[in-house]
Formats: structure tokens, C-alpha cells, sequence
């Protein structure tokens, strides 16, 4: 008995769609461990020493890739944005986060990391001039007023050097996604973090030469490990995961999935880092997560679907 052809292709589309999602969840999973990872890494390395390392090591992995792959540069009027990401992705944001970890637990650092969804849609609509409804706007002032009200009232009626340097850290990231996801229109995902990642290459080769820890062989595994996990898949792997799922499985019902980033992040620092996981932190993250829903869906329908 044979198949009908529409019923097989949209069986087809159905499996497509299903592993975008599995795919959307592996890259938010991996993006999910980077707090509680950087956090292991800064007990032993020192935050700059940390981002040097980590910028430079996916950096090099992102150029043996794309000769590997034969990948030609990208179109000249493309450099800019490029650069742009990369000073946000690669050097701003992975440096302000792992000095953050010195100085606040990695589940605190989840719930503010929380708001960034909103906070780069926010990029994205003075980038693209969108004009999206009240509804965003109302929900992305209260996502941004309950992340300052739990770092007020997690340190005692005032913001600390960690919560500063969190806030300024979403600032960058949520910049150089909104400028890369304005590049998935032109090329792949993953080409754009590689790309971004080998322009660093003269900042974070030198770098990560002249910061190199002196005392590396006193240093355990464990912080090693975490530097290793940051720099492959946090900055680089994570990305090729989240982006093929996507353009896989749709912008609108895969971005979702960073809905479960904060939980995640908060099981992991819980395992890894022995972190005390409270009511107040969950109800928190749980507000934060419910304002980036609404904000997300009032303007997904906004969003450019990301080239393959």
C-alpha cells in the first residue's frame, strides 16, 4: 500500500521541525553551562588570562574549520557588522562575565543572564527599526525592573561590582547578537561566530600568549576542563547547535527553548559548583523567563529566518 506524496513530505517537515527542537535544546543546554563552567575556571584563572584562552582557542578551531571547508571571506560590506560581533561575542562579553564570576554565585548570575533574551531584542529593534506593540515594551520594562529588584535585593538595597559588571556583560552580548543575527540572513550561523572568532585572532593569539597563567602546572584539572568547555562549546559549538535548530525547526518555536536556559544554568550550579539553589531564586528567574515569553512572541513573527 502506497504512501501518499503530501502525507510523506509532511511527515518529512514534521521530523525536520522535531530536530530543530532537539537541536535548539542541545545548544541552550550547552549555553546554560557556561556560567556554572566559568565559575569552576576563574577559582584558578585569572579572568583575563580566561577570556585570552578561550577567545583564542575557538578562534583557532573556527580557522582550521573554515579552510578545512574551503569557506570563501565574506562580501566586504559584511565586515563591519562582523567586527561588531566580534568585540561583543568574543572579547566584551566572555572577559565582563568571567570577572563577574569572581565575585557573585553562578545561579545569581542566571537569573540576571536571564533578562538577555529581551535585552537583544531590544538591540534588534533599533537595528532592523521595527515597531512592535505595548506589549513588548511593557514586557520588557518588567523583565528589566524584576532583574534589578533581585540584584537590589540579593545585595542588601544595592547593586554590586558583580551585578554591574553582569548587566554590562548582557549589554555586549545582546549587541553582538542582534548584529549576528542580522548576518544569518547573508551566511550560515555557524560561519558567523567563526568568522567573528578568527577577526579576534589578533587580539586573542597575542593575548592569550602574554596571559598565560605562570603557574599552569599548578593548576587542577577541573579549572582546565572548564576552560576547555567554555572555549569549545560555549563560545563556538553551542553556536553551531542553536542556529541549525533555528533555521531547522523555526525561529519562533526553537527560541523558545532559551525559556529553560536559567533552570538549566541553576541545576548545573547546583551539581558542579554546590550552589544553594533558593525559592527567591527560582521565583525570580521564573518572572524574568515569563516577561521574555511575552516580549519574544510579540515580536517573532518580526524576525528574519536565519540562512542554512
Amino acid at each position: 500500500m502506497s504512501t501518499h506524496p503530501l502525507s510523506q513530505q509532511s511527515s518529512r517537515a514534521l521530523s525536520h521541525e522535531r530536530l530543530g527542537l532537539v537541536l535548539g535544546f542541545i545548544g541552550m543546554a550547552i549555553f546554560g553551562g557556561t556560567l556554572p563552567a566559568t565559575r569552576i575556571a576563574v577559582s584558578a584563572i585569572d579572568p583575563l588570562s580566561l577570556t585570552a584562552l578561550r577567545t583564542a582557542t575557538a578562534g583557532g578551531a573556527s580557522l582550521t574549520l573554515l579552510i578545512v571547508l574551503r569557506r570563501p571571506f565574506p562580501p566586504r560590506p559584511l565586515w563591519l557588522q562582523l567586527g561588531v560581533a566580534s568585540l561583543c561575542v568574543s572579547i566584551l562579553f566572555p572577559f565582563l562575565m568571567a570577572v563577574a564570576m569572581t565575585t557573585v554565585d553562578a545561579s545569581h548570575g542566571g537569573v540576571v543572564m536571564g533578562a538577555l533574551p529581551i535585552a537583544t531584542a531590544l538591540v534588534a529593534v533599533l537595528v532592523t527599526h521595527d515597531r512592535p506593540g505595548p506589549l513588548f515594551w511593557i514586557a520588557s520594562v518588567a523583565g528589566a525592573a524584576l532583574v534589578v529588584a533581585f540584584a537590589l535585593r540579593q545585595g542588601g538595597g544595592a547593586l554590586t561590582s558583580g551585578d554591574l559588571l553582569l548587566f554590562a556583560a548582557v549589554a555586549a552580548s545582546a549587541v553582538g547578537y542582534a548584529f549576528s543575527g542580522r548576518l544569518t540572513i547573508e551566511m550560515p550561523g555557524w560561519e558567523v561566530i567563526s568568522w567573528a572568532l578568527v577577526i579576534a585572532l589578533p587580539i586573542s593569539l597575542p593575548a592569550a600568549v602574554l596571559f598565560l597563567p605562570g603557574n599552569g602546572g599548578e593548576i587542577p584539572l577541573r579549572p582546565w576542563l572548564a576552560l576547555v568547555y567554555v572555549a569549545l562549546f560555549s563560545q563556538w559549538i553551542g553556536f553551531f547547535a542553536w542556529n541549525a535548530g533555528l533555521a531547522m525547526g523555526g525561529i519562533a518555536r526553537v527560541s523558545q527553548m532559551q525559556l529553560l536556559q536559567p533552570f538549566v544554568t541553576f541545576a548545573l550550579a547546583a551539581l558542579l559548583n554546590g550552589e544553594t539553589i533558593t525559592p527567591q531564586i527560582v521565583l525570580f528567574a521564573a518572572g524574568v523567563v515569563a516577561t521574555v515569553a511575552i516580549s519574544t512572541r510579540t515580536r517573532s513573527r518580526k524576525t528574519p529566518r536565519p540562512r542554512r
